[in-house]
């Protein structure tokens, strides 16, 4: 026997031992395209802030490893707080999308790009949705939403729903009219700080995200206390991972089985901070329980 008939039998031997022995093959040598993750979700590391210890630093990066792993095919992570700008960052290029429910839904529009959704990703508190807080300054004479008639109130963007739409749904339910000039801040720590510098006696309050709780005053925004919590919007969907319209079937599925290894996997979990990781996507949001909020909330 030759010496190339040796080493291509060897070869063959080496390849069938590792099959056996459940070795992953490097998705570098898959053939198949490989796929673009846009990152969106605001508690991801590099688009938040790490002032509170194990909290807004989601690790996507392992994300796209494990999926990787899982999928025989290489999956490249591009974190953006627009989808705009992720996709200047991609080339263009973008498969799957996970971020605020209503903030991609939104910039798929603007951005003419057709998606469905696959998953949620839990919270550290097992949740799937997030809700409007309604704020005002600690010595604020108002106690509830229904007192915040003719106030002047800080809404978010019209794409973040907890912060707009269901806050707006809530003060109709319970009777308050709106202010006849709506004021927005582009963000949770831009609302705090506006409503904070405005005169003492002016009455005002201020829409934040619930998740925006913890880092308001780990990040320096209000000292302890400077605000105080007097109503909740009904839930919204959270954190939700899209995939573009066209993905096949058979990728789709292969996808959604891969998040659901996320939640068999201890490490993945810390990493992402979730309780119990990705869980199918579900058209009706769970209602959210009732609970009294802490007036430590903020963002």
């Amino acid at each position: 026997m030759g010496e190339t008939m040796m080493f291509r039998l060897f070869s063959l031997f080496s390849a069938l031992v590792l099959l056996a022995s459940g070795a992953t093959v490097s998705a570098f040598e898959d053939k198949s395209p490989e796929l673009t993750l846009v990152v969106m979700d605001p508690l991801a590391g590099p688009l938040a802030c790490d002032c509170v210890k194990g909290y807004a630093q989601r690790k996507y990066e392992k994300l796209g490893e494990f999926l990787t792993k899982h999928l025989s095919r290489k999956v490249n992570v591009v974190w953006g707080e627009t989808l705009e700008s992720a996709m200047e960052k991609s080339e263009g290029k973008v498969d799957i999308i996970v971020g605020k429910h209503s903030v991609v839904l939104s910039d798929a529009k603007d951005s003419k790009l057709s998606v469905i959704p696959l998953a949620r990703l839990t919270d550290l508190k097992d949740k799937v949705v997030q809700t409007g807080l309604f704020v005002v300054r600690a010595n604020d004479p108002a106690k509830t939403v229904e007192d915040l008639k003719g106030y002047r109130i800080f809404f978010g963007p019209e794409d973040c729903d907890e912060k707009s739409a269901a806050p707006m749904a809530f003060m109709k339910e319970k009777g308050v009219a709106l202010p006849s000039t709506i004021e927005t801040a582009p963000s949770c720590s831009n609302a705090a700080v506006m409503l904070m510098e405005l005169p003492k006696d002016a009455k005002a309050a201020a829409i934040i995200s619930s998740y925006a709780g913890p880092l308001l005053e780990g990040c320096g925004k209000v000292a302890k206390g400077d605000l105080r919590v007097i109503g909740e919007s009904k839930p919204v969907p959270f954190i939700t991972l899209f995939v573009k319209s066209e993905m096949p079937a058979a990728d789709q599925k292969a996808l959604s089985a891969a998040l659901e290894e996320v939640g068999l996997d201890a490490q993945m979990l810390i990493d992402m901070e979730t309780a119990s990781g990705f869980v199918p996507w579900k058209e009706e949001a769970p209602a959210a329980p009732a609970a009294s909020v802490s007036s430590k909330k903020k963002d």
